[in-house]
């Protein structure tokens, strides 16, 4: 039963790394790929002597990782634990529906949305016209582009991803409530003291797994606002390897940057799995 997907598996995610040679080539696209000219570690060149579009790229990732993973990853955590507190399961049950929608929207439809309500003739700069008020550039200004990829993705995804969080929260046995109760906790010593460490193994798996996908920020959402906000404050990495490989042609070097950016969130959930252990949880794989 398992070998169709071992065979999926196979053919879209392991077979496709014997591409990571092309990092090391001169790779021309009309060339079979064992015939291009190896060129070594010329294509790090980038990496390892600091270009300047590169390093702004880095940093681009760096911030919006940084500043979705505080903002980001606990909004599902803490959505759940507010529909975990509704005592009526129908309402429940709507509401679930209602924030799992959006997670189903693509991003092209996403970003409409957003222009139609925050764009030079949206929704808020026409309220703004009308009252004689001057305008506000939501959607292009550079300052405000890490701001506005952060509420897209919250508006997106955090429904969507309470789904594992309810699940464990199901599982955590009531009699600790009511001898938190007996006890005299109040509601505020329960969700800390039982349904926190009830959910904390899951809390860390996913933050484990998030940092390994830290460099991966959201290709198609930034892709698709690019133009509006200028590549110096929007190329992060996948953006880079796009702009450099397919439409620069640079294949070796886009592809010696994905082969590191990978070779990185190897070691990230490698490391942040060890301290877990230390620690003493699970991780994502037990020793």
């Amino acid at each position: 039963m398992a070998l169709p997907g071992l065979v999926l598996l196979l053919a879209f995610h392991y077979l496709p790394l014997l591409g990571n040679l092309i990092a090391f080539q001169e790779y021309l696209p009309f060339v079979p790929l064992g015939r291009s000219a190896w060129v070594g570690l010329d294509n790090f060149a980038v990496i390892f002597n600091g270009d300047a579009e590169f390093l702004n790229a880095l940093k681009n990732t760096l911030l919006i990782t940084i500043v979705q993973v505080i903002f980001v990853f606990p909004a599902p955590i803490a959505l759940a634990l507010l529909l975990n507190s509704l005592l009526s399961e129908r309402i429940k049950r709507v509401v679930q529906s209602v924030l799992y929608l959006p997670h189903f929207l693509s991003w092209v439809i996403v970003i409409a949305i957003f222009q139609q309500i925050l764009g030079g003739s949206g929704l808020i700069n026409n309220f703004l016209r009308e009252h004689g008020m001057g305008t506000i550039d939501f959607l292009g200004n550079p300052d405000g582009f890490i701001a506005l990829l952060t509420s897209q993705v919250i508006w997106k995804d955090t429904g969507w991803g309470t789904i594992l969080f309810l699940a464990a929260l199901t599982q955590i046995d009531p009699g600790l409530y009511e001898a938190a109760r007996v006890d005299g906790a109040s509601r505020w010593r329960q969700l800390w003291h039982v349904t926190v460490p009830g959910i904390r193994g899951l809390i860390i798996l996913l933050l484990i797994l998030r940092l390994g996908d830290s460099l991966t920020v959201g290709f198609e959402q930034i892709i698709l606002q690019q133009n509006l906000v200028g590549r110096p404050a929007s190329e992060v990495l996948d953006t880079y390897v796009y702009n450099n490989g397919v439409l620069a042609g640079q294949w070796g070097v886009s592809a010696a940057v994905g082969l590191v950016k990978g070779l990185i969130g190897v070691a990230l959930v490698i490391g942040a799995n060890k301290v877990a252990h230390i620690f003493g949880e699970a991780g994502v794989y037990k020793k």
